[in-house]
Formats: structure tokens, sequence, C-alpha cells
């Protein structure tokens, strides 16, 4: 019954996207740089020291491992041993660093019994190379 009385009220939902569901793009879009006349849409990632992706350019496979990598790595730029691949600069940010590395045991607790031997092995090392480093860096503080 309610929804006999909403009836004719509501709301239009119109997708106004150019792209099509096999590629990505329109074929407008191959033609024209700017159909709209409106500001030129530039990739989020221009300017911050990446270059953009094009569409057939294949993304890395994503697993536990590379994750877990990813996650190190996130640690080690925060403790100073890398440079932020944005900036370029080395920045030290412990307290971000020790959250990182909190993050990476919760995840190995987590985890426990549902990984292979190489992503165990993995864990262990990560996590017990960023500890060592995590304490060097609070002993220089």
């Amino acid at each position: 019954m309610a929804e006999e009385r909403n009836e004719g009220k509501g709301f239009k939902v119109e997708d106004r996207r150019r792209f099509s569901a096999d590629r990505g793009e329109s074929p407008s879009d191959k033609d024209s740089a700017n159909p709209s006349g409106g500001p030129d849409e530039t990739p989020v990632t221009e300017g911050l020291g990446e270059k953009p992706k094009s569409p057939e350019e294949p993304l890395p496979e994503i697993n536990f491992s590379t994750f877990v990598i990813s996650l190190s790595t996130q640690a080690l730029m925060h403790l100073g041993e890398i440079p932020n691949p944005l900036s370029g600069e080395v920045e030290r940010d412990i307290p971000v660093a020790k959250q990182m590395i909190d993050i990476l045991g919760m995840l190995r607790e987590k985890s426990r019994g549902n990984l292979d031997q190489g992503e165990e092995k993995l864990m262990e090392e990560v996590l017990f190379d960023l500890r060592m480093r995590y304490v060097d860096a609070v002993k220089k503080k």
C-alpha cells in the first residue's frame, strides 16, 4: 500500500558518464578532445609526479604478498628509509610508521592459519625487519 501512495513521487537517475562498458571510453572521446566545450578533464594523478595510465596498460597483479609489500613500503617511507615517491624527499613520521607496523601485525594475527608458507614467511620477515628499523628510528630521535 505504501508503494501505491508513493507512485509518481521519486527521482530520476541519469548516468551522464561518457564511456562504454567494454572499453572504458565512448566512440566520441576518440574523435573529439572536448565535445562539451567545458573545462578539459584531466586525470587526478596529473601533476603528482606520476604519468597517467593508458586504458590499454594492464594494472599490476594484486595479491596478499603485494599488499603486504605495499604496506611495508609505506612504513619504510614513514621511517625515513626511502623517499616519498610524490615529493622525492625523505620524510620521517614515526607515529605513522608505528601504526603501519601495527596494521601489519594485526593482519598477521587475523590471517594466521590461512596463509601459505611463502606468505607466512614474508609476513614474519617484513614484521621483524620493520620492528627492528622502528627501534633504531626511536633511538635516533
